[in-house]
């Protein structure tokens, strides 16, 4: 019987057909750097595994799948991403980024920028028309994210892409997607000319390995970002490709679990009376723009309990989930942005862009979601950012009591 209609994504992901000769069920692990050639004039398919190796090959059209892109690359990590994307731009281009970006990503902007090589304009994403107006002919790259980390904030992808062509067809619009993962969101359906996705976190879901994703459907840009790639050594290496695609086939069960999580915690920290920004959540500002171009709103939330010391106190007195960087793994983390993550961007910066001091970021995993609440719950009082009238009770009862 032949295939007559294409798969779902959940399906996509597990099927991990290889051209192997032997038939392997696994497809195999080429952990070379070399192969040998037929003849002076017949070079073969690989020759050199920073050029391309059959592991990272494997993983590219299956991710391509994945991501309905023409082309994927993997790299070394999710920086390593922005960085090839970036080398497609002249001395003097100038850019549009959003105000609410991942450190990392801004600290390599704000260098690049520091240094004369790039003009880089950060504008608030989520005010559509204020980009519009921003958008030149003059714009060669605009960077989006959405929700945006740590502050999850909303822009309305398509209307910015759209408007970003129409005043200059050759202005490529770059997409991160590590929020959301092709799982909740197909950002090139939506316009986008490049989606990148840090492959540390969700795709692989178990941050033993770092890795970038890079994906487009112009195959123009496609042959640009594999020169740039292929003339750097920035390819990613077989084993870690290899772990990659293993990673992926529990993507969409990891995430499914993550973000029912999620949903509960947010809901909880809500009820308890913190301001908590969360796309899922009904009182989210763009609540309805997010569902209109995601399938959910992931497994990421942050609150602000209007104490840095409080908050301080709350990410240290958790038990369960750890306090550290990143996001995406199957067990759940807690961290403050602006002494971690988001360190890099100065306190002026951060007030400016009214990034608030005693954010909470918290990255749900995979674990029962009773022992998470309870978690939380013996954090929010030993911090006193909650209070009870009975200690027995402090499970049921933190929900419902205003913090201090």
């Amino acid at each position: 019987m032949t295939k007559t209609k294409p798969y779902n994504i959940e399906t996509e992901l597990v099927i991990n057909k290889s051209s192997d000769q032997y038939n392997a069920s696994v497809p195999p692990l080429y952990q070379l750097a070399t192969f040998k050639q037929e003849s002076l004039s017949n070079m073969g398919e690989y020759d050199y595994t920073r050029s391309g190796n059959p592991t990272r090959t494997h993983l590219q059209n299956h991710m391509a799948k994945i991501m309905k892109a023409h082309q994927t690359f993997a790299v070394t990590s999710g920086m390593g991403c922005l960085d090839v994307i970036l080398r497609l731009l002249q001395p003097g281009d100038e850019v549009i980024a959003g105000d609410d970006l991942y450190g990392g990503t801004h600290r390599l902007l704000t260098y690049l920028n520091n240094k004369g090589d790039l003009k880089v304009h950060h504008h608030d994403t989520t005010n559509t028309e204020l980009i519009k107006l921003k958008i030149t002919p003059a714009i060669k790259m605009i960077f989006l994210e959405s929700p945006t980390n740590p502050l999850i904030k909303v822009c309305d992808v398509k209307a910015i892409t759209d408007h970003a062509h129409a005043v200059n067809p050759d202005c490529i619009v770059v997409f991160d997607n590590t929020m959301m993962t092709p799982i909740l969101m197909t950002p090139l359906d939506l316009g986008v000319d490049i989606q990148y996705e840090s492959a540390t976190k969700y795709l692989n879901g178990h941050h033993d390995i770092m890795a970038g994703i890079i994906g487009t459907r112009d195959p123009k840009l496609a042959e640009r970002v594999y020169f740039v790639i292929n003339s750097t050594g920035c390819g990613l290496s077989p084993f870690d490709s290899w772990l990659l695609s293993r990673g992926l086939r529990t993507l969409a069960v990891r995430v499914e679990r993550q973000q029912k999580n999620c949903v509960k915690i947010a809901e909880f920290l809500q009820n308890a009376g913190f301001k908590v920004r969360y796309a899922g959540l009904p009182s989210h500002p763009q609540y309805k723009l997010h569902q209109s171009q995601c399938k959910g709103a992931g497994a990421v939330l942050s609150f602000e309990t209007g104490s840095i010391k409080m908050s301080e106190k709350i990410v240290e007195s958790t038990d369960i989930f750890g306090i550290a960087v990143s996001f995406g793994c199957v067990n759940s983390l807690i961290s403050m942005p602006c002494k971690m993550s988001h360190a890099s961007i100065d306190s002026k910066t951060r007030e400016e862009r009214e990034f608030p001091e005693d954010l909470i970021r918290l990255c749900i995993g995979i674990e029962n979601i009773d022992d998470l609440i309870y978690d939380l719950t013996r954090a929010l009082l030993k911090s006193g950012a909650v209070k009870v009238n009975e200690k027995d009770e402090l499970y049921n009862a933190v929900a419902v009591q205003p913090k201090l």
